[in-house]
């Protein structure tokens, strides 16, 4: 081969590498750390400690609330900046704010398992003893590389048939999935209650993770309560949150108010509590003010329609 032939495909080997890097990067990382698509049994759905009886026993009506951890990085820099000891301390803050609100089961996003960039320990364990829930369920959606995270539950009620569900793959954008279990409220109602997380970046993306939930959830043939981080807002005919409620005969808090933002960069509400409507309703519905993630808690009272609760 002669020299100016070699030069020009050396060039071309070059200009091409750099294209190379960013689709390895940008397709098959994403596709690497995604947990298989599909449903499997919840990790960790077992009883963590030894805790006194969900107050829901006593007073007739549960209490749920739904916040993104932000895989314990609070409100500050990203997680893998921060120590193993300040990651805790962000922890705590939820810790101290699920101690005081009192929630019956609480719905936890971008919850890491051991990981390297978070401090190499299970947080949805840590919150479950920091807070004294009897019982944690953690669903994993991006596993490998050292890096193990997804959607969770933590429950003062004893849980049944938990499943942690993992979207199909949407590169470039990592895995998202849900995890979802049985319980049985005070009325004896038994309900299944989701914890979800849609993608970010594309509404197409989150439309097609509607319809996997969708499908998903109403074969489980249980009135359902729904709570995550879904990324989207009610407004617009193709919203995914329209779609989901409508096909599952779920409702919402005033979906179209504008004071009950849960994401401040955006000024969205990204974060939401569904009820099905024709079993629950709602007592009470407010976005906590507590600083603890770059996403507000969601904390709702429910009932059992026809079940007076216990002032």
């Amino acid at each position: 081969m002669k020299a100016a032939a070699r030069k020009k495909l050396v060039i071309g080997a070059l200009l091409v590498l750099p294209a190379v890097i960013i689709s390895v990067v940008v397709f098959v990382i994403p596709l690497y750390l995604s947990a298989p698509s599909g449903g499997v049994p919840g990790h960790n759905a077992l009883e963590s400690i030894d805790s006194p009886p969900s107050p829901s026993q006593a007073r007739g009506f549960i209490r749920v609330m739904t916040v993104n951890l932000a895989h314990g990085r609070g409100s500050g820099r990203h997680q893998l900046l921060q120590s193993k000891k300040a990651i805790r301390a962000n922890l705590d803050k939820v810790a101290a704010l699920l101690q005081r609100e009192q929630p019956d089961i609480v719905a936890l996003q971008e919850a890491d398992g051991p990981s390297i960039w978070s401090g190499r320990f299970n947080h949805v364990k840590y919150l479950a003893e920091q807070a004294g829930f009897r019982y944690y369920i953690r669903g994993e959606h991006v596993s490998g590389l050292k890096l193990h995270y997804g959607t969770a539950l933590l429950s003062r009620l004893k849980p049944d048939n938990p499943l942690a569900y993992t979207f199909a793959p949407s590169p470039p954008t990592f895995a998202k999935g849900f995890t979802v279990c049985t319980l049985k409220l005070p009325s004896g109602l038994e309900v299944d209650v989701a914890s979800v997380h849609l993608d970010f970046a594309r509404g197409a993306v989150r439309r097609r993770q509607v319809k996997e939930l969708v499908k998903k959830l109403s074969a489980r043939a249980r009135p359902l309560i729904i709570m995550g981080d879904f990324n989207c807002q009610w407004h617009g005919k193709k919203s995914p949150l329209r779609t989901m409620a409508s096909e599952l005969e779920l409702t919402a808090w005033r979906p179209e108010a504008k004071d009950l933002l849960t994401f401040k960069k955006l000024k969205r509400r990204f974060d939401w509590i569904f009820i099905q409507k024709s079993k629950l309703e709602f007592i009470s519905y407010k976005v906590l003010s507590d600083v603890v993630s770059d996403h507000k808690a969601v904390l709702a009272e429910i009932k059992v329609r026809d079940f007076a609760a216990t002032p």
